[in-house]
């Protein structure tokens, strides 16, 4: 436009007549007498103007601006992304289809950190064996109960130097007790590349080092952006469809596309997180009408169950993102969220449990009876409440591999956003599924008693540790009562009861 403006003006100079003068050298006026010269900077312009003419002036005011090329060329590069993330992982996921590049990634990954192990092993071998040991506990006690180790000190009768073996007790739970260490990351016998893992990574090898190097550009540099954009677009679908199949009347076809609509999003937000699932023994999958409960890690622990199958969610309502998704999962689905004030009247969520198993065209409950993220090292005791309900109860073990990435959610020490990009920036996210055979109450059998044969086959499946110790105490305090229980133990085994009832056994 500016260059038109200026040629039209150059062709109205040159085409009025110019007395006494170069063509161009002046200006007319009105009455048709010369004005004189034309100002410098006019004349420049108008020179600019003329066709074929290259001039060596400033012309940014006509030039094409820098900024619309690079505008266009990060739409280029943004459209090649999206179209690459749309073709080769968005469709083949929502499909359940695989097109082997994440079985290739898995297998280049393995073949490096058994790399980087030898190089460990063979660069530091002092530490790989301290390292080792270290990793099985800080000291080195005995497993037996104090019963027996009592017993085996004294005969029945009370003596003073009974009172250093309940000091060295003491002294073994202060220094390594068996419950705190269940509320952080599970230790790695081998170093698995992450920073987080091992602070004193340079100090192993140079080139385990620039391995090391490599890896935080292949993690944050690409699978950090990819893994952030499936999630964003898993998300953005889920809150869509589930509010789009909620507009729908209660029927048969509203259930079968808010089933498929769960199962996609999760399956695109599980390879959010490069999620690596082997499921064992599909044939007991959880039924409708049923309870599934399983042990609790993480919050991905639901994103791992349904991509494999369709759940009732039973949780307590949560404000910001995490609210809007659950307002519009509950449209379509009839998931049980509670009110803060709910959720401590048990009388009242048992109701409203059982009204939802009592239906059997109701999708399976997903429970997670531990009430708290565990480190995938442990089960521990299980809330009896789930277990009161009656129905048949399907069991399910989640057994995650720490090589790859450490999915424990330490809930105390990260936020949730913290705890996400530690996730999708680590290596990939490996667990096994094992479904076990449907359970149901015994006769003469209490919910403790219950809970506890459910968790005794989650544990052994899932080879875990079975801890008799509540999950609440990682943020209460132990009860009173308990105290007092174990105080009467201690009684017993000093007075000699505890040594004839376990004789009497």
């Amino acid at each position: 436009m500016c260059g038109d403006l200026l040629r039209n003006t150059a062709k109205r100079g040159e085409s009025r007549p110019q007395a006494g003068g170069a063509p161009g050298s002046g200006r007319v006026t009105a009455s048709g007498g010369q004005a004189g010269p034309l100002p410098p900077y006019l004349r420049r312009e108008v020179a600019r103007a003329r066709p074929g003419h290259q001039g060596t002036g400033d012309s940014r005011a006509c030039a094409p601006r820098p900024s619309m090329e690079g505008t266009e060329l990060v739409t280029k590069v943004l459209s090649t992304w999206l179209t690459l993330v749309l073709g080769l992982i968005l469709l083949p996921s929502a499909f359940g289809v695989s097109l082997g590049i994440s079985e290739v990634y898995m297998k280049i990954l393995v073949k490096t950190l058994e790399w980087a192990t030898l190089r460990i092993e063979k660069g530091a071998p002092k530490e790989s064996v301290l390292k080792s040991s270290a990793s099985v506990g800080i000291i080195q006690r005995d497993e037996s109960p104090m019963e027996k180790g009592l017993s085996g000190l004294r005969g029945r009768d009370f003596e003073l130097s009974d009172v250093f073996y309940f000091s060295k007790k003491g002294l073994e739970a202060i220094v390594e007790d068996e419950v705190t260490q269940r509320f952080s990351s599970e230790e790695l016998v081998s170093w698995n590349l992450l920073t987080r893992t091992n602070i004193n990574f340079h100090y192993i090898s140079p080139r385990l080092t620039m391995v090391w190097v490599l890896g935080v550009l292949i993690r944050y540099c690409v699978l950090l952006p990819l893994r952030v954009t499936l999630a964003f677009i898993g998300i953005s679908l889920l809150v869509l469809g589930t509010t789009l199949v909620g507009q729908l009347p209660d029927s048969s076809l509203k259930t079968r596309l808010s089933e498929v609509v769960h199962l996609t999003c999760c399956r695109i937000c599980v390879r959010a997180l490069s999620g690596t699932i082997h499921y064992h023994n599909k044939q007991y999958r959880p039924q409708k009408g049923g309870i599934c409960v399983a042990n609790h890690t993480s919050p991905i622990d639901v994103l791992i169950l349904t991509t494999d199958g369709c759940y009732a969610m039973v949780g307590q309502v949560h404000g910001g993102l995490m609210g809007v998704i659950q307002r519009a999962m509950v449209k379509a689905c009839p998931h049980v969220w509670f009110e803060r004030s709910e959720m401590k009247d048990r009388h009242l969520v048992t109701k409203r449990l059982k009204e939802h198993v009592a239906d059997k065209k109701k999708l399976p409950i997903l429970i997670f009876p531990e009430g708290t993220c565990i480190n995938n090292t442990s089960v521990m005791m299980f809330k009896k409440g789930s277990f009161e309900i009656g129905g048949t109860i399907h069991p399910v073990a989640i057994k995650y591999n720490p090589q790859f990435g450490d999915a424990f959610w330490n809930s105390s020490k990260y936020n949730m956003v913290s705890y996400l990009l530690r996730v999708m920036t680590s290596w990939a996210i490996v667990c096994d599924v094992w479904y076990l055979p449907p359970m149901t109450r015994e006769e003469g059998e209490d919910a403790v008693q219950f809970a506890n044969r459910v968790k005794s086959a989650i544990a052994v499946q899932g080879g875990l540790t079975e801890l008799p110790w509540d999950g609440s105490l990682k943020r209460a305090k132990v009860k009173d009562t308990f105290k007092e229980e174990q105080q009467k133990n201690y009684s017993k085994m000093i007075v000699g009861n505890g040594a004839l009832n376990l004789d009497s056994d």
